[in-house]
């Protein structure tokens, strides 16, 4: 039985999918998708909210569960936080560098008295089954976690105020211009 049969497509036709994407399209469709959703400002701002918050943590597994477990619980759109998430996914080829700086950080919180992480070079030297263990959530994931607050937090709050602002100004718009056609609508009608 060959692959296509067994799935229903082929992978070389989604990998031929998934190379031409265009990376700025891409963006263009997930931000329609947000400004499309028939929701109320507050509630589609705080959904971006949770999933920018969540889109910098370092739980790659749960990011989009606990975007929408936040958003739901916040009484906001549930669906503008997946897509915040994904959106947030295209800083993908940067996270190296930020879960660097964020375990940076983090460590140099959670030491007393306060100093800086050791060289990278000793956690290259480890082999991938120590990375897998449950202890090194402890040594390494908990200041990753930690430092990722630094970075989630503000870029939370501002991601909520600006698609706040932006939602509002564009429904302030909408009804204008639903206002304005409804006006000259009936004048029409009177003039046959």
């Amino acid at each position: 039985m060959s692959l296509k049969m067994s799935l229903g497509f082929s992978t070389k036709d989604t990998l031929a999918r998934v190379a031409d994407v265009k990376p700025m399209r891409w963006l263009a469709v997930q931000w329609n998708k947000l400004k499309g959703l028939e929701d109320s400002p507050r509630a589609v701002a705080v959904g971006v909210a949770a999933g920018i918050f969540f889109g910098f943590t370092p739980l790659v597994g749960l990011k989009t569960l606990l975007a929408i477990g936040a958003a739901w619980l916040l009484r906001g759109s549930r669906l503008a936080a997946a897509v915040a998430v994904t959106l947030h996914d295209i800083l993908l080829p940067l996270m190296p560098v930020l879960l660097r700086w964020e375990y940076d950080l983090g460590y140099w919180v959670l030491s007393h008295p306060h100093e800086s992480p050791p060289s990278i070079d000793l956690a290259l030297q480890l082999h991938p089954s120590v990375w897998l263990h449950w202890s090194t959530f402890l040594t390494v994931g908990r200041p990753v976690l930690l430092g990722s607050l630094f970075f989630s937090t503000p870029a939370c709050a501002v991601s909520f105020v600006l698609m706040r602002a932006f939602l509002e100004r564009r429904q302030r718009r909408r009804r204008r211009a639903r206002a304005t056609t409804d006006h000259q609508q009936p004048a029409m009608q009177d003039n046959p």
